[in-house]
Parts: structure tokens; sequence; C-alpha cells
């Protein structure tokens, strides 16, 4: 039986059903106005296709939670349109569409060990460790005084991401990468 919770109980990356089908919650905002209904701002993204949109509704409205399952999995490799993912337990193989995951394939690294959520026995999405390794595979050169006033720059990471470092960071290190805000936290290697 699906969960109905309050827009006090929400959070960023949960899971809703609206009309049959499933959205992630990327942002929201409870608005509240003297002599006015509470506004409740949601911006989601569509699991399925990957497509954003925004809902407002009334600040009171219950918001289902779907019942899906968790199961821990491994990634293994991607097509250019599919990526795969192998549950632990079973060595099942689940594909997921690079639409469904959206920004979330930035941080994926071969064999490295994700949640998969499932739906109905199909998987919808992936939840994401909250810090990923990921190596620097193009960096611009530092020079001499470009530290002065501690300075960021901008490296291109082995998936693709692009993120703001510290000036020292050169091409071939590995760097740790927060999954929720995709900013840099510390040089590992």
């Amino acid at each position: 039986m699906p969960q109905t919770i309050t827009y006090s109980d929400l959070k960023r990356g949960a899971i809703l059903e609206f009309d049959g089908d499933l959205f992630q919650v990327m942002e929201f905002k409870h608005v509240l106005m003297q002599q006015r209904t509470p506004t409740l701002s949601l911006k989601l993204r569509q699991v399925r296709s990957g497509k954003t949109l925004e809902r407002n509704m009334p600040g009171y409205t219950k918001l289902v939670i779907p019942d899906t399952e968790t199961k821990e999995a491994q990634y293994l490799f991607n097509d250019g349109q599919t990526y795969t993912f192998m549950d632990s337990e079973t060595y099942e193989q689940f594909p997921i569409s690079k639409e469904q995951l959206g920004d979330l394939a930035h941080y994926l690294t071969e064999g490295g060990a994700i949640t998969m959520l499932m739906y109905k026995g199909e998987p919808v999405t992936i939840n994401l460790p909250i810090t990923v390794d990921l190596k620097v595979k193009d960096a611009p050169a530092s020079f001499k005084g470009d530290t002065a006033q501690g300075g960021r720059k901008t490296v291109t990471l082995a998936t693709g991401l692009t993120v703001k470092v510290p000036m020292h960071i050169s091409a071939g290190q590995v760097v740790r990468v927060d999954t929720r805000t995709g900013e840099y936290v510390s040089l590992v290697a």
C-alpha cells in the first residue's frame, strides 16, 4: 500500500507518484503567506524519461510515495544509450536508459557500488554513495601566482563531469566529488 506524506516529511531526491507515473523531487519550496493558502512548489524529474517539470499545488496536499524496493548493485558498462547494472545477490543484469539516469551517469565508474530503486520489479533509477572518487582527465596548467587569491580552475573528469578544483590539481590525479552537489571535496591520490 503506497504511503502518503505532507510537505514537512518531503526530502530532496524522494520518489513521488502522480497520475500513475514516478517523479523524483529535485527541489521543493513550501510558501506560507499571510491570509492566503500555503503553496507547495515542486521541481520534479520524471523517472522514466528524465524530463523535468515544475508543479505547484496547495501546501496541505498529501503526497504519495510509491511502494518501491532497493537492491544493492554494481555498475558494469554502458553502450552509449543504456547503462547496465548487476544485482549483487542474484547476479541478474538490469539495463537503465541514459535518459532515466540523467546527470547521475557522470558519477558512475565501472565496478562501482550503487543502490538500485525498483518499482514493480523494474529498475527505475539509482542512488549513489554520497561521494565518489574520479580520475582527472583534463586539467589546464597552473602558473606561479595563480593561487594568490585561493583560485580554482575547471577540470574534466574521466566520466565527462566538469568540476571546479584548487589550482594544484593536475591531470591523472584522483579527486573525491560530492554526488549531491557535484562539488570537489578533496584530493585522493
